[in-house]
């Protein structure tokens, strides 16, 4: 990866936005003149040629390196352009530019002249060129004219009914958008094609009032949007940045305030923008009222005005009835040069610090924000220096890139805030699904909504298929941030814990306390005693997540000192549990999630204990060794995952099925001693997905499995059934696997 992205971006630097190509005597004092000064106001560097240069026979060597060193070439062809050599020859440089692996691009302009004429060298513009036609370059000039008129260009006299001051305006529009923006500002890297989005999307409505919401996480870009947009076609609109705070100062209730409250605001606006055709930057708004006083109604403008609202909280936008533009991070090779500008003021790393410009980028995920920071705070370091505040980041964010991540944050409701610091202490970047049944069994009963909220609010994002929850790693180190910060050296008094090292110091000192609620530790190499004894102090535990790998396995056993969790634990997931049952001192009353993946787990409880866990819903002893289930002790199942439990042999149902009524998945795949599926099953009423894939010894299913009329899933490939219950043909909408 790191070589193809640092040769992708060894492009060439240009020295010129613009390369104006033009016969002076048709076009110098007219035209280009106009065109010329249209470029500049919009921020676009052009080269043209004032100095008559064409006293020579020759191009000049100036000329050839402004050609070269010119991002963007305009070719204004006219009526006496081919009776100039000088002109034929700029035409053949730029056409030799053009065949190059760079980024230069041909733009032709046909004035009062037709391609057709060029192509063919025919009309006045043949007639000038007949002058030149016997000279020994004329076969190559021709080329270039063929090659230039296949190009995409503009045409004077069928665009804008041949209004030349029109016609300029489109020339410049295409140009802006064609060009990349980096030149102007190093911060608007990766902002080309979001700009040119939002600028067309603008075509669409030209004479409606146009409200654009561009919306995304803090410091994702979305202030460096607007502003580029603002700068693609504020010319041809009247800001309101004065108007723009004086109602800013009311709602947001500033001191220094000239109105005398929102509605006299929402007055003065509807007066003051009624008539004329505006351009509106609203930034960072992060309330619906703000906006409703900023620009509550449409019809508060002149058509053709645009309004561009920024927000992280994609509601607001909803709320108002604008449609949401999504602010993208930057892709690896565009976070590599805004670093490398920010770092270096170069497109490319310099000698030595390749690897650590990649780490630096590959640390900010391509949040725009962050790499600027970063870049700039890096830059003239030693790479001693880059190498000390890159472990240092991982521990503490800079507080630039915080403050800004944090705002999000500060605007959520407590409870959505938990939900918020769950996900991110506990890196809960798994599907939708588990992400749910994590936050539900730790009693977060507004799982589902308080997901959505978060993404409303740029915290979070749903993948594509709407399967599983990303949140960017930056967002996951300003959550932990804010968990460290009270109690920075002492991580024992974190709600959260999450870093191996931390943890194995609290248990192995036995330095718990009542604060720790979240643990997550992966790759455990603690013995059994120093590691159950150190959960005991931690009495509001409510979520374990933890590995045992199989190696240390031989150091577990049960005594009076080991066998401690504590029973406020709601949610606990434990890889490779290496014993044969829970612990007889664990109540599990609280207990509403069990995944024990891979464990050497045999029986629910030891020593014929019948402990009925009332709360529980989620059980997977997925791959455990288990050898038979009581479900009469876990009465409320809604999930119950078996599946490649090849020692199992019976499942044991209560007696009441009223106690099961809430199970929807059952799993039983690769359960291959496993024969016999008793018809009580068919009483579940709510059952959805049943599998049996893999389990060989099974031969049959329970004639009235028709009953069960949720089901929409049976799998029974890889099994001994050879005939289906007739009654199962009755139920709707049902998929059979493996039949």
């Amino acid at each position: 990866m790191a070589s193809s992205s640092t040769s992708s971006i060894q492009r060439k630097s240009f020295r010129y936005d613009v390369f104006l190509s033009f016969r002076g005597e048709d076009t110098r004092t007219n035209f280009v003149d106009h065109l010329y000064d249209a470029l500049k106001r919009q921020g676009i560097d052009t080269y043209k040629d004032d100095k008559n240069l064409e006293k020579g026979k020759k191009i000049s060597k100036e000329l050839i390196q402004a050609i070269e060193e010119s991002r963007f070439h305009v070719i204004v062809f006219s009526k006496n352009y081919a009776s100039s050599s000088w002109c034929l020859d700029e035409l053949v440089k730029i056409m030799e530019c053009q065949k190059r692996p760079t980024e230069q691009t041909v733009y032709p302009i046909f004035y009062h002249v037709e391609p057709t004429h060029i192509r063919k060298q025919s009309g006045e513009f043949g007639k000038a060129f007949a002058k030149l036609e016997n000279d020994e370059a004329a076969k190559k000039w021709k080329e270039a004219m063929i090659e230039a008129t296949s190009l995409s260009g503009r045409e004077l006299r069928t665009t804008a009914d041949g209004h030349e001051a029109d016609f300029i305006k489109l020339v410049v529009t295409d140009i802006s958008l064609k060009l990349p923006l980096v030149s102007a500002d190093e911060n608007l890297v990766g902002m080309r094609t979001p700009v040119n989005d939002v600028v067309s999307s603008l075509n669409v409505v030209p004479n409606e009032v146009c409200m654009i919401g561009i919306w995304g996480m803090g410091g994702g870009g979305k202030t460096t949007l607007a502003r580029a947009v603002f700068d693609q076609i504020c010319s041809q609109l009247e800001g309101l940045k004065s108007l723009q705070q004086q109602v800013l100062r009311d709602v947001f209730k500033r001191q220094d305030i000239f109105i005398n409250g929102v509605l006299e605001g929402k007055k003065e606006m509807k007066k003051k923008v009624h008539g004329i055709k505006v351009l509106v930057v609203l930034d960072d708004v992060d309330h619906i009222d703000q906006l409703k006083a900023l620009a509550g109604e449409r019809n508060w403008f002149k058509k053709g005005s645009v309004i561009i609202i920024t927000t992280r909280d994609e509601q607001v936008l909803r709320s108002h009835d604008v449609e949401p533009i999504q602010v993208n991070l930057l892709s690896n090779e565009e976070a590599l040069l805004l670093f490398c500008m920010n770092a270096f003021g170069t497109e490319i790393p310099v000698q030595g610090y390749g690897e650590l410009s990649r780490e630096v980028v590959s640390y900010a995920a391509g949040l725009p924000l962050t790499i600027t920071v970063l870049g700039s705070h890096l830059r003239g370091r030693s790479t001693c220096g880059w190498k000390g505040v890159l472990e240092s980041l991982k521990r503490m964010p800079k507080k630039e890139v915080v403050d800004i991540l944090e705002l999000s944050y500060a605007g959520l409701e407590d409870n959505i805030k938990d939900i918020f610091l769950d996900v991110a202490c506990m890196s809960l970047n798994y599907s939708v699904y588990f992400v749910v049944v994590f936050l539900e069994s730790c009693g977060h009963f507004e799982a589902r909504c308080g997901l959505d909220v978060l993404k409303e609010k740029s915290l979070i994002t749903i993948s594509k298929d709407g399967e599983e929850v990303v949140m960017h790693d930056q967002i996951i180190e300003m959550g932990r941030n804010i968990v460290r910060r009270p109690h920075r050296k002492e991580p024992q008094k974190h709600s959260h814990l999450w870093e191996t090292l931390e943890i194995e110091h609290i248990l192995a000192n036995d330095l718990g306390t009542e604060a720790t609620e979240c643990i997550r530790h992966f790759a455990l190499e603690l013995s059994s005693k120093l590691f159950m004894k150190g959960l005991r102090k931690m009495k509001k535990l409510r979520c374990l997540l933890t590995y045992t790998e199989y190696r240390f396995s031989g150091d577990w056993e049960f005594d009076e000192v080991t066998e401690y969790i504590p029973n406020s634990l709601q949610y606990l997931l434990w890889g490779y549990y290496p014993f044969s049952s829970l612990p007889k001192t664990f109540k599990a009353n609280n207990l509403v999630a069990l995944l024990m993946v891979d464990s050497e787990i045999e029986q629910l409880w030891g020593g014929g204990e019948k402990k009925i866990l009332k709360k529980l819903k989620y059980l997977s002893f997925e791959n455990s060794k288990l050898k038979s289930l009581d479900l009469g002790m876990t009465p409320n199942l809604v999930s119950l995952n078996l599946g490649g439990s090849r020692d199992l042999v019976e499942l044991l149902f209560p007696e009441d099925l009223g106690l099961l009524e809430y199970l929807e998945e059952l799993i039983l795949s690769e359960c291959t001693v496993l024969r016999d599926i008793p018809n009580c099953i068919c009483k579940m009423k709510r059952l959805r997905y049943f599998h049996l894939g893999g389990c060989v010894a099974v031969e049959k299913l329970p004639e009235e499995l028709g009953r069960l009329e949720c089901l929409k899933v049976l799998n029974i490939q890889g099994t001994n059934i050879r005939h289906l219950p007739q009654s199962i043909f009755e139920l709707k909408g049902l998929r059979i696997v493996g039949f």
